[in-house]
């Protein structure tokens, strides 16, 4: 788990099994937050305060870490404590993660047909045994964008808020979404809830200008495509 770090905390007074780089090595870096990987990749902090305080008021200075992938220099030594040593470091690494993301961008998933939803979505859902909700933000070539469960348990049109889900379809800038639930008793006949469900996101879709291609409910190893049911 991430450390919560005083503000006033040097590296020096962190147990060396427990400093960041320590840490990294020993447990990856997913373990680490936001604030410690930037320290890392700042080395050291400043005269007045250390690199974990000065990594914490970098970030603090945009909305969220994904602001950092278009950083300028001037931004970045806007900071104080931060010099242009520091900004080239961070900019740096922000384009190298540009690039590793570029290229495996290259190998998305295209969703062609309610048949490759349903392979997409099938080993993973179909021996779930509670109730998934999933969406699968696409570009504008029907590909995968990105994966997400929305929630886990019983469908519930007061639950599955088009809200949560056409905010994400903004952030991740989908053109169109596929979305799917498991039913456990392996039986993939669609509910009237289902089938509400369905219909309070297409509307909020095309009000949007995000189109729902699909609602597939994965059964065990079958499906039901409710746009080929005519439900949508």
């Amino acid at each position: 788990m991430p450390v919560d770090y005083k503000d006033t905390l040097m590296i020096r007074d962190i147990h060396f099994a427990d400093r960041p780089r320590e840490r990294m090595t020993r447990q990856g870096a997913a373990s680490l937050s936001n604030q410690e990987l930037v320290a890392i990749l700042l080395r050291t902090g400043s005269r007045e305060e250390s690199v974990l305080v000065l990594a914490n008021k970098l970030l603090s200075e945009f909305d969220k870490i994904q602001d950092l992938r278009d950083v300028t220099i001037e931004e970045l030594t806007a900071v104080k404590g931060v010099g242009d040593a520091k900004a080239v470091q961070i900019m740096a690494a922000a384009e190298l993660g540009k690039r590793i993301y570029s290229v495996a961008q290259t190998g998305r998933y295209a969703i062609k047909s309610p048949e490759d939803a349903a392979a997409y979505l099938m080993t993973d859902m179909s021996k779930l045994t509670q109730e998934h909700f999933v969406v699968l933000f696409l570009n504008v070539k029907n590909e995968v964008l990105h994966k997400q469960t929305i929630f886990i348990g019983s469908l519930n049109s007061s639950i599955v808020h088009p809200r949560e889900i056409f905010r994400e379809a903004v952030k991740r800038s989908a053109a169109s979404l596929v979305v799917a639930h498991n039913h456990p008793s392996g039986n993939a006949t669609p509910s009237p809830e289902d089938i509400e469900v369905t219909k309070r996101l297409a509307e909020a879709g095309e009000l949007m200008g995000i189109d729902l291609l699909d609602h597939i409910i994965i059964g065990d190893q079958r499906f039901i495509s409710l746009k080929e049911k005519g439900y949508m």
